[in-house]
């Protein structure tokens, strides 16, 4: 073996270990984007959990209180009126002020402000609205809403530094305390069950997300009423029907392009054509899933295509080959193989939906609404707005609500890719 055959080994040899180096650098630096995406995601999660989880639970005084009917002004049970504009406040005040020993000026100020004494008085008022006859008169044991400052205290109390402490003075410190003390009749922390079943309030001890969920609802309902059948059949033409021309080219352009345009455009359409030309109401889970639908579509339509270009022509010239139809090998052989990809975008579609702000913020969905929408046409919110809204608030309470309610959104979000995944394994045929 020569000289030149022996230097052109050692020339490869050191080739192929610089090789073999960059490709181990290579996976190295995947190895290592992998691992930081996956501890900003921890990282992601641990703060939304540790933050969310105390929204859901919130706490209470226990009280006892007579329902004085002559404090009240109630002499009639049968008068809704009567019950409605009833003077609860005096009537939790004066029992607030009997628990914290408040006789002075100042000392009352402190107590009631440790007590959300007008959420009290609904309380109070929803068990009479019911029930009236038999309770007026009576002395009933009550769970009094905290104040929301209160709330933050009691829930870092042993945290580095006491969060939440400077929001009081020393009095209301020392009321704080002895409650802490009890063994009985002191602060107990439950389940907060207004987060579930009320809709949004001035107050954070009142504020919920049911108006907000059921808004999502009603908007994703209409959303999918819509684009589900349009983007289906706009891919079928598009792929089994429309002539291959310059025409179909620039539609297919125009929709891989509507995909990636920004969705605050979408919710500049819908006001422009929705409320100012048509006259639609503002703020409406309709108009809301109108303008969804136009920013959905491109994906449906997108994904519903690439399922039918999958579907094997083996499976077409079997059918023509028995007689078959156009339409009847698109309805009964195409459509069905391709099901799973078209119902798997639709879902991953809503599921971006439900998460988008810009476009309804631009047709008034961010409104402050308290009720809880009943059909499509009335004025409601939705999740992603009243988190933003919450997180506008200065309140201490708002925050932690907020950070509750992206839980609930990440936990429907979950729900709604979990269900594409189930629907994809159940309905996939192989062949």
């Amino acid at each position: 073996m020569t000289d030149k055959n022996i230097n052109t080994i050692d020339l490869v040899n050191k080739n192929l270990k610089k090789r073999y180096r960059a490709e181990k650098r290579f996976q190295a630096y995947g190895i290592l984007s992998i691992c930081f995406g996956l501890m900003c995601l921890v990282f992601l999660f641990t703060d939304i959990i540790s933050k969310g989880t105390r929204g859901f639970f919130y706490h209470y005084l226990p009280i006892e209180i007579h329902l004085d009917a002559e404090v009240l002004g109630i002499t009639d049970t049968n008068d809704v009126h009567q019950i409605l504009g009833a003077d609860y406040t005096t009537l939790v005040k004066k029992r607030v002020y009997e628990i914290f020993e408040a006789k002075k000026r100042k000392e009352k100020k402190n107590a009631r402000t440790l007590i959300a004494i007008d959420a009290t008085g609904y309380r109070i008022q929803d068990l009479l609205k019911t029930n009236a006859a038999s309770l007026l008169g009576t002395t009933i044991t009550i769970d009094a809403l905290v104040d929301d400052k209160v709330d933050f205290y009691l829930k870092r109390l042993g945290e580095k530094g006491e969060p939440g402490k400077e929001y009081f003075n020393e009095a209301q410190l020392l009321l704080i305390g002895k409650l802490l003390e009890r063994q009985e009749g002191g602060f107990n922390k439950s389940l907060n069950k207004t987060f579930f079943t009320s809709g949004d309030s001035a107050q954070s001890e009142e504020a919920g997300i049911l108006s907000a969920f059921m808004g999502s609802l009603y908007l994703l309902l209409v959303t999918f009423c819509l684009s589900f059948p349009i983007g289906i059949a706009t891919a079928v033409y598009l792929e089994e029907y429309a002539p291959k021309n310059k025409w179909t080219d620039l539609i297919e352009i125009n929709i891989n392009n509507l995909a990636a345009v920004p969705s605050i455009i979408f919710g500049l359409l819908g006001l422009a054509i929705f409320l100012s030309f048509f006259g639609f109401p503002r703020s409406t889970p309709l108009v809301g899933g109108f303008v969804l639908t136009l920013m959905t579509l491109p994906t449906i339509i997108i994904s519903s295509r690439a399922a039918i270009k999958a579907v094997p022509p083996s499976i077409r010239e079997a059918a023509y080959g028995i007689g078959a139809s156009k339409m009847q090998v698109t309805i009964h052989h195409v459509i069905p193989l391709a099901m799973p990809g078209m119902l798997t975008g639709t879902i991953i579609g809503l599921a971006q939906a439900l998460g988008e702000s810009a476009p309804l913020l631009m047709i008034g969905m961010a409104a402050f609404i308290p009720d809880v929408p009943t059909a499509i046409t009335d004025p409601s919110t939705v999740l992603p707005m009243q988190i933003f809204q919450w997180f506008r608030n200065a309140d201490a309470g708002f925050s932690e609500k907020a950070s509750a309610a992206i839980l609930v959104l990440i936990l429907f979000l979950v729900m709604m890719n979990a269900l594409a995944v189930w629907a994809r394994s159940r309905l996939e045929r192989r062949w």
